[in-house]
């Protein structure tokens, strides 16, 4: 990976601007609002911090232009998935999403190596679709990303599938105060929910001592096989939240069954 290069992806990194905390703040709030410029903004004022990223992997022979490119993959997928209820810097919720998109990305090119070809024309279609979403306000259709870039539907579904990566279920992608959610947490219970082996427990008095919301909570993840994310949405809290109030219950519970 080159050193000391200044300009990265076409970006004069030396020139990059640099965001105080209340101009985060102000911005943020305003992408919570739907405001799209508000959005690339904060990209922009956080493109630092994708830097100070890629120089981790600067004992890596990937080029210093791709790894720029997915790890500003993992800041806007960041910044749409972030939370600003909880109490936790922006930063640390980006960090690891950002080093989790550029170590799939490398684990992938140490097995299959994807054309540069392919790279480009994924790569040429994923900021088409950042600049008409922008432009449009709204999710653009892969006949409108084609017309755009001048390239064939079938190309871009074909360089976009290129570029996905297998991923371990013990992935983190979020960590607050040691409380650590998984990719498995996501996924739906389907092996409980099919098998019901916590109906094999006395599951009934168990339960009893779970207040409202944990008793929701437990229902719909394993007797309606529900993923965290659905059910952060039924209940109207975040992910994360749901993900620590359903450990404190499973504690709860197995402490009732273990006496």
């Amino acid at each position: 990976m080159a050193q000391g290069k200044v300009e990265i992806c076409g970006v004069n990194t030396s020139k990059l601007p640099l965001l105080c905390a209340s101009e985060k703040e102000a911005l943020f709030s305003r992408i919570e609002n739907g405001d799209l410029e508000a959005r690339e903004k904060y990209i922009e004022g956080n493109l630092r911090l994708v830097l100070s990223i890629i120089k981790r992997f600067s004992s890596s022979n990937e080029n210093v232009d791709d790894l720029f490119q997915i790890g500003c993959i993992g800041l806007i997928k960041a910044i749409d998935n972030f939370d600003s209820t909880l109490n936790v810097k922006f930063s640390t919720y980006a960090v690891p999403m950002i080093i989790g998109e550029i170590r799939r990305f490398l684990r992938d090119n140490n097995t299959i190596r994807v054309s540069r070809s392919l790279k480009d024309t994924a790569y040429k279609a994923i900021y088409a679709k950042e600049a008409l979403i922008k432009k449009n306000s709204r999710e653009p259709s892969l006949e409108e990303i084609s017309k755009e870039i001048s390239i064939s539907v079938e190309d871009i579904t074909y360089a976009l599938d290129a570029l996905q990566t297998p991923m371990s279920l013990y992935e983190p992608i979020y960590t607050d105060g040691g409380d650590t959610l998984y990719v498995m947490d996501q996924i739906s219970d389907k092996k409980n929910k099919e098998e019901t082996w916590i109906e094999h427990l006395s599951l009934s008095e168990a339960m009893k001592r779970l207040n409202e919301r944990e008793h929701e909570i437990i229902s719909l993840r394993f007797f309606e096989g529900k993923t965290q994310m659905e059910v952060a949405d039924l209940i109207g809290i975040s992910q994360a939240q749901v993900s620590r109030l359903e450990k404190n219950a499973l504690r709860t519970m197995r402490s009732y069954l273990a006496v």
